[in-house]
């Protein structure tokens, strides 16, 4: 189940919902109720994104993790 991003033109609110239906309409804004909404690009969770922070071994970044991390 797809989840799509998007922002209302009237309001400048952003959300989420699910789409079970490629042909399905924007759903309209929760805020104000305005079906003038635009879909935005979104990259999928897991894909492409990268943190600047490395991990150790014991998940936390090199400077929590303790001495044990070199």
């Amino acid at each position: 189940m797809p989840i799509y991003e998007y922002r209302c033109t009237r309001c400048g609110v952003k959300y989420e919902k699910i789409i079970f239906s490629s042909s399905a309409s924007a759903p309209a804004c929760p805020s104000c109720n305005s079906d003038e909404v635009e879909k935005l690009i979104s990259v999928p969770g897991g894909m492409g994104g990268s943190s600047s922070v490395a991990a150790g071994p014991c998940g936390a970044s090199k400077a929590s993790c303790g001495s044990g991390f070199s």
